[in-house]
């Protein structure tokens, strides 16, 4: 018995991946090896609705295979379709629904209704993206860390509460060191003005946007537990300097999103003031306060929702119409004041936790102040089909997200590199995300390698085991050297070549781009070593590297809205093309330890020859589009398809 389908090929499935509202999709079952069948059938259902099954009729055969085929319409209002097969034969009836990855592509033969269905993401076809995201690199910094724009290093802001740290030590990582309870406000003294006088560096690198952490008054040093959303942190400077800041990066072609934390704030704020910081009346001071209906008291005022348990971060109640209206909807709310002062969009934090009521109102409100302002979640999963809290989250149908934080190509390619998965399932998440995503969204996917929540890329190409399995003192003195810091550097080039190279806006983390170590929060959140960056790059490899890349990936529109397709997933070797209607290029990666030659056929784009442009400058030549190209050991190569 041989049946097949496979939705990542159009033979199968038309037109490929994500399609819009009311488009006719055709789709095809192959079959041989069970005689005559008695019928076959699509089984398909929207979300939360019951299936409807279609008879596929047998069209034609190809290769011992009888093809059936069926054409369904999709529904006219946007979500996910899901679909299998159903085979009644005289010896029973099977099943084919999508593998036990749940990566699309090749199906599985099973005998009961599959667990997995085939996905169709369909979308509002108005939905757009802003187009100057897709083409841009983005620079993600962590203000206190980055640099302190004071000549004497002096501290903005004038706070007492503060336990203030020398540039370069290490970030305080246990309760002792607060003095008995974990308060992150161990400062360093970065601030806006710092970001200032580093555009110059940033331009030179290739930057063209600046993802900012949050930079709103806070008591920590992370500032996602907010004050007050509508003053910039004291000890970053004001409002005055990040309008400068805004300005002047636009100067250089660069722009800022913000990082929006709606889901909470802090308790220690002008809306809640539990410490009476402030001089407003906070809910948790009154009943009678305006901020009160902001938050969900179970039992006023000490019983309330926090996000995670963390009393310090009393939980939002998004269905109060006054937060909203101070947040989204109001003539000068939050999102609204802060574009108009400069900002070009707005990263949201935890946007799981926010109801897709309240992510499509902030769309709404953030569109109509810019409708080139670009909206990005942080969601670590695949963003098409998230659940949270029992529902089905609607991110990339076309009024709520235009972006997300890719952690999954992340975890794929890293995944990849340390050995763990193989080409072959390199590309089968690959081609997920490229099935699964409307292409506005693809194609404007921030492919992040590092964060501030996550171990530093080098880190973790060491093949440093993560930071769920080893505790904080080790994380805190753990340092690549000698033999395993070559390996991590020849890792973190692969890795960079990629994210340079594969659809998506690439996103660096500060000082990625000279190999800064560093296990998760508050070890990826080290101070940018401005004075001894040799430290971790003594080579220049590293950042000469980084500035190649990103020189290549802002060379050609292949690289960010170019189409993409896979070539070669052999072993550890991977290759794809890129290609925009002017130029093709060809990224060979060998994730292995070990010299491959890899012989690649490329005679559908009618190559002539190959030209390195990035990470290798050989030349080969074809006369009927097959090339044999040797790779070393964890390398990489781009060369122009002439």
């Amino acid at each position: 018995m041989d049946i097949e389908h496979n939705s990542h090929l159009k033979f199968y499935r038309k037109p490929f991946g994500a399609v819009t509202c009311g488009t006719q999709v055709r789709i095809r079952l192959s079959v041989a090896g069970v005689g005559i069948p008695q019928a076959v059938r699509l089984v398909y259902k929207p979300d939360n609705a019951g299936g409807i099954k279609c008879d596929m009729p047998y069209v034609f055969e190809v290769g011992g295979q009888s093809i059936y085929e069926v054409r369904v319409k999709m529904p006219d209002e946007a979500g996910l379709i899901w679909y299998y097969f159903e085979l009644v034969t005289n010896q029973g009836t099977f099943y084919y629904g999508n593998n036990s990855k749940n990566l699309g592509g090749k199906g599985e033969l099973c005998f009961h209704e599959p667990n997995n269905a085939f996905q169709i993401t369909v979308y509002c076809d108005s939905y757009k993206t802003p187009d100057w995201f897709k083409k841009c690199v983005a620079y993600q910094i962590f203000p206190d860390r980055f640099f302190n724009g004071n000549d004497d290093g002096s501290f903005l802001g004038g706070r007492t509460d503060i336990i203030k740290r020398n540039w370069g030590e290490e970030p305080y990582y246990t309760a002792e060191q607060f003095g008995g309870e974990y308060k992150c406000n161990d400062f360093f003294g970065g601030n806006l003005s710092g970001i200032i006088k580093k555009l110059p560096y940033l331009k030179e690198l290739g930057i063209s946007v600046i993802y900012l952490n949050p930079i709103f008054k806070a008591y920590s040093n992370h500032k996602y537990d907010t004050g007050s959303y509508d003053e910039i942190d004291p000890m970053f400077g004001d409002e005055e300097t990040f309008r400068e800041l805004c300005k002047a990066a636009k100067d250089m072609g660069i722009r800022i999103i913000l990082d929006g934390v709606f889901n909470h704030t802090g308790s220690d704020s002008k809306y809640f003031n539990k410490n009476g910081s402030y001089e407003s009346v906070g809910a948790y001071q009154s009943k009678e306060s305006p901020f009160y209906s902001w938050y969900r008291f179970m039992d006023w005022p000490d019983v309330y929702e926090s996000w995670w348990g963390m009393n310090t971060l009393p939980q939002i109640e998004e269905k109060s119409e006054e937060y909203r209206k101070y947040v989204l909807s109001g003539e000068n709310a939050v999102v609204k004041k802060w574009l108009r002062a400069g900002a070009s969009g707005w990263r949201l934090d935890v946007v799981d936790e926010l109801p897709d009521f309240f992510v499509k109102e902030l769309h709404e409100n953030v569109k109509s102040v810019d409708r080139d302002a670009v909206v990005i979640g942080e969601v670590w999963e695949d963003a098409s089909n998230k659940t949270a809290y029992g529902e089905r989250r609607q991110y990339f149908l076309g009024n709520e997200l235009d972006s997300v934080m890719n952690y999954p190509m992340r975890d794929a390619i890293i995944s990849a590199i340390l050995l763990k998965i193989d080409a072959n399932e390199l590309d089968a998440r690959l081609m997920s995300l490229k099935e699964n995503y409307p292409k506005p969204a693809y194609y404007s996917l921030l492919n992040i390698m590092s964060s501030h929540d996550v171990e530093r890329v080098m880190t973790l190409m060491s093949g440093a085991p993560t930071r769920h399995e080893v505790d904080r003192h080790y994380q805190a003195q753990f340092k690549i050297e000698g033999f395993a810091l070559d390996l991590a550097t020849e890792r973190a080039i692969l890795a960079l070549g990629l994210q340079m190279t594969l659809p998506g806006v690439p996103c660096i983390y500060y000082g990625d781009e000279i190999g800064m170590q560093g296990y998760g929060d508050p070890f990826c959140r080290r101070t940018f070593p401005w004075d001894n960056m040799e430290k971790y790059d003594p080579s220049g490899k590293i950042n000469s590297s980084y500035k190649e890349m990103i020189r290549l990936r802002n060379s050609s529109d292949a690289f960010s809205i170019g189409k993409f397709d896979s070539v070669y997933k052999e072993g550890q070797v991977y290759a794809f093309m890129r290609r925009s209607e002017t130029e093709k290029f060809l990224v060979v990666a060998n994730m292995g330890l070990n010299h491959e030659y890899v012989r690649i056929d490329i005679a559908r784009y009618k190559p002539s020859a190959l030209k390195g442009v990035a990470l290798s400058d050989e030349t080969l030549e074809t006369r009927d589009g097959i090339f044999v190209i040797g790779m070393h050991r964890v390398s990489l190569k781009v060369f122009k398809v002439e």
